[in-house]
């Protein structure tokens, strides 16, 4: 059996593995066993990241929504109910950019559902 020498392989990894963790303070961007285990948790926390991005979006389309309809003299749970009540299929992204973006666009699709 012949010798095998890892020094290379070994070497490739940590370097990757370094370019990965730029930036972070202390051993956390030099030594490689935590530099391993700050990675694997920023990879965890970007993640959930991406999920919570969502989640976050929708509550503040939600919040521009009910402000928006509030000053229309309707609560935000009797908008969506009209909404399906009428059969009009916009989503609260799309609701949320007309209210911010285009009022007088909203306000006829509010007094459809009045």
């Amino acid at each position: 059996m012949a010798r095998v020498k890892r020094g290379v392989t070994s070497h490739r990894r940590h370097k990757k593995l370094h370019e990965l963790t730029k930036g972070y303070r202390g051993g956390r961007s030099n030594l490689v066993r935590e530099a391993k285990s700050a990675a694997l948790h920023a990879g965890a926390y970007a993640f959930a990241g991406r999920k919570n991005r969502k989640r976050d979006m929708r509550r503040l389309w939600i919040t521009q929504l009910s402000a928006a309809v509030k000053q229309e003299g309707l609560s935000y749970s009797a908008f969506i109910h009209g909404l399906q009540i009428k059969n009009i299929k916009l989503d609260r992204k799309i609701l949320s950019d007309l209210a911010v973006n285009h009022p007088q666009d909203f306000k006829k699709i509010v007094a459809e559902i009045k």
